[in-house]
């Protein structure tokens, strides 16, 4: 007898990457372009001039998301990069992610929950008991995915004109996500 049902396998993989690379600084600057019109769009009504996105990358530099300081990954869909998160190493058991970014025409098809699994292990393969992170009260569906794999308001860690909501994930153990 065979199985007739359909093989199944998950179009995503994720690895570390170089985040000076082309692919990673192209993801970085769609990444950033989203949340900055975002922003523009709700406050100001209008989208972000290509000066004021050029600032914005500028004054927000990823480069720490290098060894030692860090680490960045690169979610590839059937082989393309389509998606990225940043790891920022903030004391011996604490990192934070950052930059964490998946195109909106393949949101929902798995890259975010794939991505922040491969988050975990790469945490935990820094030696971080913690993962920690900072976001706008706005980016409802990144809020939504936190949630969804584990994370919890914590307490304010930081400040900045951009952080209005923390979360707080303990990665002693593996956590496996409902979805």
């Amino acid at each position: 007898m065979t199985n007739s049902a359909p093989r199944t396998t998950d179009p995503w993989a994720v690895a570390r990457a170089d985040v000076g690379s082309e692919e990673a600084l192209a993801l970085l600057r769609e990444y950033y372009t989203d949340v900055a019109n975002r922003y523009y769009r709700l406050h100001l009504g209008r989208e972000g001039t290509p000066e004021e996105i050029e600032a914005g990358l500028a004054g927000s530099p990823s480069d720490d998301l290098a060894g030692p300081t860090g680490l960045f990954l690169l979610g590839r869909y059937r082989g393309e990069a389509q998606s990225c998160a940043g790891l920022r190493v903030r004391d011996a058991r604490t990192v934070e992610l950052t930059r964490v970014f998946v195109r909106p025409g393949l949101r929902g098809t798995g890259g975010g929950a794939r991505l922040l699994a491969a988050v975990d292990e790469a945490a935990r393969a820094l030696g971080a008991e913690r993962i920690v992170l900072d976001t706008r009260l706005d980016l409802v569906e990144a809020r939504a995915l936190y949630s969804r794999h584990g994370y919890r308001e914590i307490p304010a860690y930081s400040s900045g004109p951009y952080a209005q909501v923390w979360y707080g994930k303990d990665i002693t153990a593996p956590v496996h996500a409902d979805r």
